[in-house]
């Protein structure tokens, strides 16, 4: 009888142990793209790297995202070595980091930037499928294990703001490397998750994800929506502050997205609908919010707006994920990720080029495009919805 009622009580705490280590990690994953975000231009800057090479080496986190990312996370996925992958990019892409801040030449620090992102990307979807593969195995939320992410991220954009004052500008490199070293001591902690039952029925032979037409539809959804946002990253403050905001005001914008996402993560557990119907509910407030910001809306109505990112982006994730747990089995789940983020970063890299020359001509009526984008995502997943909301879970993964 005792050992009996300890069982639940062992599950519990084997939960919350995985459910807080994972947390932390993501913390420092998305605290330490926080830092990076402001920080590594303005390094490059101080050390002598002009406006051309800053732009070529920039570009190399969206390429790495659809070409070596999903063979890193192929890779680990044969090995069955998930968390180990985790643990070895972490530390790599700390060395990277290392090996970065003593280099000054521009074509060095190409190369030793362009292979630190190849182990660098490949985290976030390596995280997500590790996350996914423990909230099935522990029945827990994916909404309130990611809410740290955003919240590290905005806690460190903001800290990085105030740091700047402090800290010499060819310096920088340093509070960007300390995060990430502290990131691959975190990813120490993550706990080993059981080997997928279906890792042994499926030895022989890969479900062949890209021609399954419901998981085309899943990553074709969210690469959609998710790149509806493109202009908005890009642009946002430009046209405000053309607009006439200040510094503070624009900060405050931008703060108020991601307190609506971190809200909408963390009230995530109590959503009941099915998670296709979440990616369309998402999508139609992607296509509203942005049908709004192309108006030039007035600062009370955009701060309005602004809170709907927690819908048009929060959402869009919650919801994809949801859909990533059930339709793809856990022993691929990886490689799914994997092509989900490589999806992302075709759809954004070619939204980031076109939505510039749409400003470029027609300013705020990017906007617009932004909107027809995550129309067509959620038609998308409109015309898949019988198949995902009625098909048994893992079926459409499953190779056939």
């Amino acid at each position: 009888m005792s050992s009996e009622s300890q069982i639940p009580i062992a599950a519990k705490v084997a939960s919350r142990r995985f459910a807080r280590r994972l947390a932390a990690f993501y913390a420092t994953l998305f605290g330490m793209t926080g830092v990076h975000l402001p920080f590594f231009t303005v390094w490059m800057k101080a050390i002598g790297i002009d406006a051309t090479w800053i732009g070529i080496i920039t570009a190399v986190p969206p390429v790495t995202r659809f070409t070596v990312l999903p063979l890193v996370t192929a890779a680990a996925e044969r090995r069955q070595m998930l968390r180990g992958a985790i643990i070895a990019t972490g530390f790599a892409t700390a060395f990277g980091f290392v090996v970065i801040g003593t280099q000054h030449q521009p074509f060095v620090l190409l190369a030793v930037y362009a292979l630190t992102c190849c182990v660098w990307t490949p985290m976030v979807p390596l995280t997500d499928a590790y996350a996914l593969r423990g909230v099935r195995q522990f029945g827990l939320s994916y909404g309130p294990l990611r809410l740290w992410g955003s919240a590290a991220f905005a806690v460190c954009a903001l800290v990085s703001g105030f740091l700047l004052r402090y800290v010499a500008e060819v310096d920088l490199i340093w509070i960007i490397t300390a995060v990430t070293v502290l990131g691959a001591l975190v990813g120490l902690t993550l706990r080993r998750l059981g080997r997928p039952a279906a890792t042994v029925a499926h030895a022989v032979g890969s479900p062949r994800l890209l021609r399954n037409p419901t998981f085309l539809a899943i990553i074709v959804s969210s690469a959609l929506i998710q790149g509806s946002h493109g202009a908005y990253y890009i642009f946002a403050s430009i046209a405000w502050q053309q607009a006439g905001f200040s510094g503070l005001t624009i900060a405050v914008l931008w703060v108020l997205g991601v307190i609506a996402e971190i809200v909408l993560f963390a009230a995530s557990p109590r959503f009941t609908l099915p998670s296709a119907v979440l990616v369309m509910i998402a999508a139609a407030s992607a296509v509203a919010r942005w049908a709004i910001t192309a108006q030039d809306p007035p600062l009370a109505v955009l701060a309005v707006v602004q809170l709907g990112h927690g819908l048009s982006f929060g959402l869009t994730q919650v919801g994809i994920m949801g859909l990533m747990v059930h339709h793809v089995p856990a022993h691929v789940m990886a490689r799914a990720q994997g092509y989900l983020t490589a999806c992302g970063g075709i759809v954004a890299s070619t939204t980031a080029i076109v939505s510039g020359l749409v400003y470029a001509r027609f300013g705020l009526g990017v906007y617009d495009m932004m909107a027809a984008m995550a129309a067509a995502g959620g038609l998308v997943m409109w015309l898949a919805r019988r198949r995902l909301t009625h098909h048994h879970p893992h079926s459409a993964a499953s190779g056939g």
